[in-house]
């Protein structure tokens, strides 16, 4: 399974596109997110590539679920978001 990592610094329309691609691959992508912004961003970038998938008659779905990750030999608590279509 793909994992695609958002910052809140992270563009939604250019993560969507990458969200977009790797769906096509792929039938499952995790988003990994830390923070507010990050999850924010990771949120909207799902809810453009919906609309990027829709003409093609696919039906994107969303399951959050708390990961932990290790960031600079730090646990952090992240977001992960299973995007997969229904």
């Amino acid at each position: 399974m793909e994992v695609l990592k958002v910052s809140a610094n992270s563009q939604p329309k250019s993560v969507a596109g990458a969200l977009a691609a790797v769906l096509r691959d792929n039938s499952c992508v995790e988003i990994q997110a830390v923070g507010a912004g990050a999850v924010n961003q990771a949120v909207k970038a799902i809810a453009i590539t919906r609309g990027f998938v829709a003409p093609n008659g696919i039906d994107l779905i969303a399951v959050p679920a708390f990961s932990e990750v290790n960031i600079d030999g730090e646990e952090r608590t992240a977001i992960k978001f299973l995007v997969q279509p229904r």
